[in-house]
């Protein structure tokens, strides 16, 4: 009489149970993955953009060397050391910081009130700065001395074969020793629906323009607003004094 035998085979010896063990792993691991990536991802998306990173970014553009933190710099591709053609940024105002948790609702747009200035250095490719090109251009095509306008400033309405539309020419009275402040902003009805109605720019540093722009409703505080602007321009452009 013979004898059989039989093998029996451990449990993880079963080709079907094997694979059905590796795709069991395999989901957990992608699990665990997605738990990780969707708590990174969802601060990520959080920001909306922005970053907390304070590190300094070191941006050559023409002979110019500036000294940026990450926070201030508004787009992602130009947070980074080296040659750029222009960098653009972000500034809460009056404190003049970059991108924090506490001043999300402003860089998104939703706070009670307009909060934030833009502005971008790049190289200058005319040879009169906004004030400069007043009594060259502008003056020519505004339609008489304007209204009172806040703080000192008058506004000034463009001719309407001028090409400005729906904009307006805000000025300042010359002082001595430096140019009238001139900007040019939409109208205040078209203003309304705008995160940064009003453009002005200097010439900052050895090369560089400096444009910025900020909400009309901050035309009461230019005086204080190009301060601050021309202080940040020379704190952040390296080897100014």
């Amino acid at each position: 009489m013979q004898s059989s035998t039989q093998t029996i085979e451990p449990i993880t010896g079963s080709l079907t149970l094997q694979r059905g063990l590796y795709c069991v792993a395999a989901l957990a691991l992608v699990s665990l993955l997605l738990a990780i990536t969707g708590r990174f991802l969802g601060h990520t998306i959080s920001l909306g953009g922005h970053t907390e990173e304070k590190s300094l970014q070191e941006i050559v553009i023409g002979n110019s060397v500036l000294e940026l933190p990450a926070n201030m710099i508004r787009f992602g591709k130009q947070r980074r050391n080296g040659v750029a053609q222009r960098v653009d940024i972000y500034l809460h105002w009056p404190d003049m910081e970059g991108y924090q948790p506490e001043f999300i609702q402003d860089f998104n747009g939703s706070g009670s009130e307009k909060r934030l200035l833009f502005a971008t250095f790049e190289p200058r490719a005319i040879s009169r700065d906004m004030s400069g090109r007043y009594g060259a251009i502008y003056s020519a095509l505004t339609a008489g001395p304007g209204v009172k306008g806040p703080s000192g400033l008058s506004v000034q309405t463009f001719q309407p074969e001028s090409g400005f539309i729906n904009e307006e020419l805000i000025v300042s009275p010359e002082t001595a020793g430096n140019g009238a402040f001139v900007a040019r902003c939409l109208d205040a009805k078209t203003s309304k629906d705008n995160f940064a109605s009003c453009q002005r720019d200097i010439f900052v540093g050895e090369d560089l323009q400096l444009t910025y722009r900020f909400p009309r409703e901050m035309l009461k505080d230019w005086q204080q607003i190009e301060e601050q602007m021309r202080s940040f321009a020379k704190t952040h452009i390296k080897g100014l004094k």
